[in-house]
């Protein structure tokens, strides 16, 4: 079975630490770990970048090997049409994902580029939703 691709975007590295009113203590190690736990037998390849090339190049990549992308593209999703574009060329079952409800915060976090192309957005549910997602994800690939 092909991997499901995991991608987060900027600052997500400091999750744990940064703003835990709204994004919680959960790190992104145990962020990584619960996806992984949640996948089972299949295949998770987990990134996080705080650059917008590097986070297109594994979208690339992905378009090859994932059997899904499960991307947190944080503050680029409502900033680059460069990964909306990179998106565009994904065959497989894309779902955006954000630990924070981004349509109960500010007015500039309500236009997502990358839900142009998802086939499922998922926010608000805090660090528990990329286990959900995954489990989305599996649903999604089995048809």
């Amino acid at each position: 079975m092909k991997p499901i691709y995991v991608l987060n975007g900027p600052n997500l590295n400091r999750l744990g630490k940064r703003e835990p009113h709204i994004y919680g203590s959960t790190t992104l190690a145990e962020v990584e770990a619960n996806c992984r736990a949640a996948a089972g037998d299949c295949p998770v390849v987990f990134h996080q970048t705080n650059s917008e090339e590097a986070l297109i190049n594994w979208v690339h990549e992905a378009i090859d090997e994932a059997s899904g992308i499960i991307i947190n593209p944080a503050a680029f999703t409502f900033t680059s049409l460069a990964l909306l574009d990179a998106l565009k060329m994904v065959e497989a079952p894309v779902i955006e994902l954000h630990i924070s409800n981004i349509h109960k915060r500010e007015q500039i976090y309500h236009r997502s580029y990358v839900s142009m192309r998802a086939d499922a957005v998922i926010a608000g549910l805090g660090a528990r939703g990329y286990a959900t997602a995954v489990k989305a994800m599996l649903d999604m690939i089995a048809g």
